[in-house]
């Protein structure tokens, strides 16, 4: 049976005051009685109530997530309920819950701004940044503690807390891996460039070609949203240009999904005639492949970028202090079936079927 605060005050012999404070953090209790304190609520199985916790140290044990939607993208997308389910791990530890909310993307100022004047959560979470977000000028200006899941821009990017994987980094890897098989002609199947992480993708690409001396081909790139559908509609336009690419680039596994079937629908053989490498978030309901790999691919856990940004951001409202934390995060490369040297100039590829 689950103890009171009484109880435990009354197995401790401590009072109730002490053992309050002593769960909420609070500095005046020293670290031997915190940990004595904390040990015997985990053996007695004492939880306290959320009213108390928030009326004890003035917090609401609340963090906001705001996704947004519009004509142009849809928010909703395995990726981030990876990132959720990763950052509610470290809420549930803490003691807090979420506030997750969908607005329209003309909404969103208002949102926050409710949100700061009702006091209804400590914290925001962040997700999807765009190159130059008014968001993040906007939580500075209300004051509201915040941890962004990537990056709004190159130059001021120091000014506030973020996580973000190294997206260019990822890209300049799986570009020169496409390279050191052969391939030059190279498409790309991007997000939207409004998006910074798509962005940085690019850039890395780019780097990695001139890098190589290698000319880009503008007509091979294309940005839009992350689905099976356009990736597949992308691909197949591509790959009936008269010089179509060897290799592809996708921005996501589920756009990666799309030019797998275009590939086959040409008659063409993934890994043999055409190439693909894609970004991968190791999701946990959607894997590239068990034990082998589909694709090869540049993987990183979005769900574990959730634990940290939402670890960063507890630490921040918890201790008071708003100095920037940065945690840039490096990918895998994970070699796959999907890749394979460029056919030589010799080779002939079936022709594409229409339709």
């Amino acid at each position: 049976m689950a103890k009171t605060l009484k109880d435990l005050a009354t197995e401790l012999g401590l009072s109730q005051t002490t053992i309050s404070r002593a769960l909420n953090g609070f500095p005046e209790v020293n670290e031997a009685t915190r940990l004595r304190v904390h040990e015997a609520a985990e053996r007695l199985n004492y939880r306290p109530s959320a009213r108390a916790r928030s009326l004890a140290t003035g917090r609401t044990m609340t963090i906001a997530h705001v996704l947004t939607f519009s004509k142009h993208h849809e928010m909703m997308n395995p990726v981030y309920g990876d990132f959720i389910a990763g950052a509610s791990e470290a809420y549930q530890q803490a003691g807090y819950h979420i506030h997750l909310a969908v607005v329209a993307d003309s909404d969103q100022e208002q949102a926050f701004r409710n949100l700061a004047a009702e006091r209804s959560v400590d914290g925001v979470l962040l997700q999807a940044p765009l190159t130059g977000d008014f968001r993040i000028p906007l939580l500075q200006e209300i004051g509201m503690p915040f941890v962004v899941h990537g990056r709004a821009s190159i130059n001021d990017d120091k000014d506030y807390s973020w996580v973000d994987v190294n997206n260019k980094r990822a890209f300049e890897k799986a570009t020169y891996g496409l390279l050191d098989l052969g391939h030059q002609r190279l498409g790309l199947i991007n997000g939207l460039e409004s998006m910074d992480f798509a962005r940085r993708r690019k850039e890395g690409m780019l780097a990695a070609l001139a890098a190589r001396g290698v000319d880009p081909t503008p007509e091979f790139y294309t940005s839009n949203d992350m689905t099976e559908s356009i990736g597949h509609e992308e691909t197949t336009r591509m790959l009936a240009m008269p010089n179509p690419p060897t290799a592809f680039l996708a921005s996501s596994f589920i756009a990666a999904m799309g030019v797998r079937r275009a590939i086959v629908e040409a008659g063409l053989t993934l890994g043999q005639d055409v190439s693909l490498v894609t970004h991968d978030d190791d999701l946990s309901y959607l894997k590239n492949g068990g034990t082998q790999p589909i694709f090869t691919a540049t993987r990183s856990s979005v769900r574990d970028a959730g634990r940290i940004a939402a670890q960063i951001l507890l630490n921040q409202i918890g201790s008071g202090d708003d100095c920037p934390v940065n945690k840039l995060l490096e990918v895998d490369y994970i070699n796959g079936p999907s890749t394979g040297p460029c056919p030589t100039p010799t080779d002939v590829l079936p022709p594409v079927r229409a339709g």
